[in-house]
Order: structure tokens, then sequence, then C-alpha cells
């Protein structure tokens, strides 16, 4: 039985510039040296997509491989290093399930439903002070969207959004596995860190607000979580709505630029975003997985052996012609046989996937209103491709349009 060593595979260059513009071409060529495997510096990379479905689901045979990414990153000792070996993706079997209950009800789609008025005002409020101009950043509008959510969610004051935005950027650049960032991935941890800290010191036990600050402070007093676990959450839960969904819609973004007639249509049908929000989930999507073998397995007729460090591309799992058809033809309208993978798969499977949906859902709908006739104005660049993907600047210009009255169905978010 061959083992990784033994196959001749593809290396590929995932963090490398050239890589995180243009991934596809490069994943093609290892699929067409290797059905599923490649080489890269990250680890080997599974390239196919039920290879991906298949293999992210074997929770008792694989594990973060947050190990490797500090030892990397030589980050032992290190604040963000304590973060990223104790976090809940670090952790398997009752000790995740308990961290993943203390927020679970608060990101079922029940909950986030509720949470739907929240976030058209939010959208709405920034579309006002940014619509205006005609002409902007739309990774730097985008930004200010899910941060702006959550600091709503636990309470905290918005004069606060500018810095913590700043560190959540660098947070989210911390998987690329470039050593050199450690200080300064370090020093913005440290930055999120006094920030939960103080919010929960000036909160303090007896709550009184009814949000998840409250929630996640009483667990605590309950003994639920400890106090380091109660503050890694809260830094946790921040990055993770963060860069997902500002990613995503503007990678959104950028695809409705080339097509015009489906923008227009989602200024006028609600309903309609959510299958533009699933397809852009499908064509490109922010995060991609890290795990680590740690008990050796056979999979079509290949050993991956214990401790073998794996990386799945998850944000273009569904590009893959095999199994999905016409893979790069933009439909929202398509039938999703074969669904996307970007909210991961297996027990670690994204806790805030309906979050994210709604804010980006609702989004759309509101953006496209507000601004008529997007064209791109200057240059994209994207972020390291390894971690969490994405646009770093997409600049567009656009018709400014006068914000519409909610159509009564719309009003109130539906239970």
């Amino acid at each position: 039985m061959p083992t990784l060593d033994d196959l001749e595979l593809e290396q590929l260059a995932v963090g490398t510039p050239e890589f995180a513009a243009d991934p596809l071409p490069q994943l093609a060529a290892a699929r067409a040296k290797h059905p599923w495997l490649a080489r890269s510096e990250a680890g080997y990379v599974v390239t196919d997509y039920a290879a991906m479905k298949e293999i992210l689901s074997l929770d008792d045979k694989l594990a973060m491989s947050v190990e490797q990414i500090v030892d990397i990153m030589g980050a032992h000792g290190t604040g963000w290093g304590r973060f990223t070996l104790e976090m809940m993706l670090a952790r398997s079997g009752p000790e995740h399930q308990r961290l993943r209950g203390s927020v679970a009800e608060a990101f079922t789609p029940r909950s986030v439903n509720r949470l739907r008025p929240l976030m058209r005002s939010v959208v709405s409020e920034l579309l006002d002070e940014w619509a205006p101009k005609g002409e902007f950043d739309f990774c730097e509008f985008a930004a200010n969207f899910p941060v702006a959510v959550m600091f709503r969610l636990i309470g905290a004051s918005p004069a606060a959004i500018p810095r913590i935005r700043s560190s959540l950027e660098v947070q989210g650049s911390s998987y690329a596995l470039i050593p050199e960032m450690m200080p300064t991935i370090e020093a913005h941890y440290q930055t999120l860190w006094r920030f939960v800290d103080e919010l929960i010191v000036e909160r303090g036990p007896a709550g009184g607000h009814g949000d998840l600050l409250d929630d996640l402070i009483a667990a605590n007093v309950a003994g639920a979580l400890t106090d380091v676990e109660l503050r890694q959450m809260l830094i946790f839960l921040f990055g993770a709505g963060y860069d997902t969904s500002k990613n995503q819609l503007t990678l959104i973004m950028q695809r409705m630029l080339d097509h015009p007639e489906i923008w227009r249509r989602c200024a006028e049908d609600r309903p309609f975003c959510d299958k533009v929000v699933e397809e852009g989930l499908r064509f490109a999507s922010p995060s991609n997985i890290y795990r680590s073998v740690t008990e050796a397995f056979e999979y079509r007729g290949v050993t991956l052996p214990a401790g073998a460090m794996l990386f799945f591309p998850t944000t273009l799992a569904a590009r893959d012609a095999q199994h999905v058809p016409r893979p790069d033809v933009f439909d929202p309208e398509r039938t999703h046989t074969n669904r996307h993978l970007a909210f991961g798969r297996g027990m670690h499977i994204c806790l805030g996937q309906f979050m994210a949906r709604a804010q980006i859902e609702e989004g759309v709908h509101l953006i496209a209103q507000r601004l008529a006739n997007p064209r791109l104005a200057g240059e994209v660049t994207w972020r390291p491709f390894p971690g969490v993907w994405g646009i770093k600047s997409l600049p567009i210009v656009f018709e400014p349009a006068p914000p519409r009255s909610a159509p009564a169905e719309l009003a109130d978010a539906q239970p």
C-alpha cells in the first residue's frame, strides 16, 4: 500500500501572490497529476471535492493542526499560541461539546432570524454614510458591517470598532503561516484580549442586558466556562464572524461586477438574494481548513500516516468539474446536488454559518438597492491563500441611490 511519500504529486505554491490571485489553474494541474492529492508548504493538499467531503468527516482520525501551526509560527509561550492551542476549534470530544454548547443557542436559525432587523439597521446606517460617495474600496466598506453587528450583540461601544477591526484583520492573516508576522500577530492578539477583558469586567456578573455577553458571563458564573475560556470565546467569535461575512460579501460583489442583471434583480427580489449567496459560497468562499492525522488510515488505496498535515482548500471545493456541472458559471438558479463545503464538515462545522448567511443575504439586498451599476475602478488585490482567503482591495464606482422603504412582509424577521 503506497504512503504519501511514495506518490508523485504536484507541488502547489499556495503561499505565493500568484496562487492567491488565481489558484484554479494550479489545482487543475494537480488533479491531472494525481486525482486527489498534491504537496505544498502548508502540508498535503486534498484537491478533489469528494475526497475533501469524505475525509473531513473522519473526526475520529483527524484533529485541528494547532500544534503544527504553533510550531511553524514559533508561537509557544505567546498569548496567540495559547489561544490557538486552547480555543474551541482545537478541542474534541466532551471538551469541544462543552465549549460549543455554551454559545450554540445564540447561533441557531431561529435565534439568528430574530437578529435580521438589527442586521438591516446596521447595513442601512453604513450605506447612508458610504453610498453618497459614489466610489470606494468595497473591502473597506464591507469590513464595517459584521463587526458592527457583533458590537451590538455584546453591547460594546462602537467607538472601539476601528481599533478592533485592525486587530481582527491581523488575526485573520495568522493562518497564512508566515513566521515573520508573529510579533505583529501577538501584539494585535493582546489588543483583542485587553478589549474583551475590559468588556467582561465592566459588565460584571449581574448582567441585565439580555445579550450574548450576558449569556457567556452566565456560563462562566455557572462554571461552564473558565475565566480564560470566556475571553478566548469572545475573541474567537469576533474573528470568525468578521472574516467570513466580510470576505464572502466582497467575493460576491466581485462576481456581481460581471453580472449586472443579477445585481439589479438582487435589489428588487429579496428571496433571490438567498440563492445568490448560496451560489457565491459555492463559487468562492474565505476559509481553508488544516487537519492533522491522529490515527493512520487508508483512503483510495493510499495510507495517510499519523502526524501527516492535510490542507483542504474548501474555498474552491465546489469548482471541481468532476463533481459539479459548469463549475465556473455563476448561476444562482442552479440545483445544488453536490453542495459547497464553505462551512466545513464534521464536528467542527462552522458554528456561525446561519449568522454569516443571514448577514450576507440582508447585506446583498440592501447594498444592491443603494449601489446601482457598480463597476471596477482599479486593481483587485488578494489576501494570502492559506488560512482566511479573499480579496484585499476591490475599488468600485457606482451610481448612488436613495434608501427604499422596506416591504411590509420584510419589516420583521420570521422566527
